[in-house]
């Protein structure tokens, strides 16, 4: 891979990675909701499961896809129910401090990998990246370069969601504030859904 295509690939899998999408908008509101420590979990598994999900793709997945259409379909409905839950759990968050109890918990590692599998904007990015960036020359060796790039930029990308969360909290510390935010956060993530229903 020459330089200049390692450098479009990193500006690739930067501004995918931080730009607004299912990911970004529950970091943030994990930030708010959490804390950064306790969020970091939730950071490490979209990195690894994201990760997982491009060697996937890279060994067949997204074909198999294509060629099984009803695969896609169930894929794309549990996305979304899935996002629909995710999207009730912010918006019923009730306060900053009771986060801290038993039933309000951040995403776990395992949580926030398997959910790369039904997000739709890692289905995206992951096959344009894999059609774009991977080479059929030493296709094994490019396929764990453009996955490794990826890895290596999103975790600092989603990191600046859930930090920018964090530097909220002691603003939404009001209840009605931060019920507003968890309620504005649920409609952007159900809003998110749209490209998948078109």
């Amino acid at each position: 891979m020459s330089a200049e295509i390692f450098l479009t690939l990193a500006v690739f899998a930067f501004v995918t990675s931080i730009t607004p999408g299912p990911n970004n908008l529950m970091l943030l509101a994990s930030g708010v909701n959490f804390g950064f420590r306790r969020t970091l979990p939730h950071m490490i598994g979209i990195g690894v499961g994201f990760f997982v999900l491009l060697i996937g793709i890279g060994l067949g997945l997204g074909a198999l896809l294509e060629m099984v259409p009803v695969l896609y379909l169930a894929l794309k409905f549990a996305g979304g129910a899935y996002m629909l839950y995710l999207a009730w759990k912010i918006a019923t968050s009730t306060s900053v401090g009771e986060s801290k109890k038993a039933d309000g918990k951040p995403m776990s590692f395992l949580q926030a990998a398997a959910f790369q599998w039904v997000n739709p904007k890692a289905w995206v990015m992951g096959v344009t990246g894999i059609a774009t960036y991977v080479s059929h020359d030493n296709y094994w060796l490019s396929l764990f370069l453009v996955s490794g790039v990826f890895a290596l930029v999103n975790f600092p990308s989603v990191s600046v969601w859930a930090g920018f969360g964090t530097l909220m909290r002691n603003w939404l510390s009001d209840p009605t504030k931060l019920k507003l935010f968890n309620i504005v956060m649920a409609l952007l993530l159900v809003a998110s859904l749209w490209p998948m229903l078109k």
